[in-house]
């Protein structure tokens, strides 16, 4: 019956791309002017949205942004999220309002069409290099000044399937304890089982996010940094936890 799915899946995946190319093609002078200053980022973000929530509907995704506190307008934040699907960087743009900056491996910057723009307005960094590592850091200061937030997915890529949260790197954590922003942990229950990574699989449906009440890093040091991380990441699994005991 499985292999019935297949030319679906296929189909399903080639229409993915065409969603995700198709704005980008028609806006493209507009996306151009809003990335040529660096002041103007927030409304390439807007676009940004809007781009998200044209591709999240036409998939067939019904997503739903639970909220257990809201972000401040005026207010910088670090947001972090469990990571396991291509859809992660829509349905955050869905769910948070205020103008982000991801952090973000820099291979996806060879993505034709998407690459172009992503390298341009995202904070690019090789995990394999220490000194990218550290131009990250001055990159994320400069853009906090100006007023923005920070998104970062903590599990450093998207672990393999069986595992339902991965170990976090510390580095949202030290920056948030750095600048002193508040760290606001999301849990994405369904995006998995949504679109993966796995190529025949995944289809229409409901896709939930929830905001958690925020961790605050007033008065914590860089000494604190781990057990920050600990306390995020004890947040997203027991909730991804308590949503697959519901299954």
């Amino acid at each position: 019956m499985a292999v019935m799915k297949y030319p679906f899946w296929l189909l399903y995946r080639i229409w993915f791309y065409i969603l995700v190319a198709l704005p980008i093609i028609v806006l493209f002078p507009i996306l151009l002017i809003s990335i040529s200053r660096e002041k103007w980022y927030p409304f390439f973000f807007k676009l940004a949205r809007l781009w998200a929530k044209f591709i999240l509907v036409g998939m067939g995704f019904h997503y739903k942004i639970l909220k257990d506190q809201n972000l401040d307008p005026k207010k910088s934040y670090m947001v972090i999220a469990n990571h396991t699907s291509m859809t992660d960087i829509m349905l955050m743009l869905a769910a948070v309002k205020n103008p982000f900056v991801f952090v973000g491996k820099k291979e996806l910057a060879n993505i034709p069409l998407f690459g172009f723009f992503y390298k341009r307005t995202c904070i690019l960094v090789d995990r394999s290099s220490a000194k990218s590592r550290q131009a990250v850091f001055l990159r994320a200061q400069r853009r906090l000044k100006q007023g923005l937030s920070i998104c970062i997915f903590p599990e450093g890529g998207v672990p393999e399937e069986h595992i339902v949260l991965d170990t976090f790197k510390d580095g949202a954590f030290r920056l948030a304890i750095n600048h002193q922003i508040p760290v606001v942990p999301l849990t994405f229950y369904d995006n998995k089982k949504r679109f993966s990574y796995t190529f025949f699989s995944g289809g229409p449906g409901i896709m939930r996010a929830k905001i958690h009440q925020f961790l605050q890093t007033e008065n914590l040091r860089v000494e604190d940094t781990k057990a920050l991380n600990q306390k995020a990441r004890s947040v997203i699994l027991t909730e991804l936890n308590k949503s697959l005991s519901k299954v």
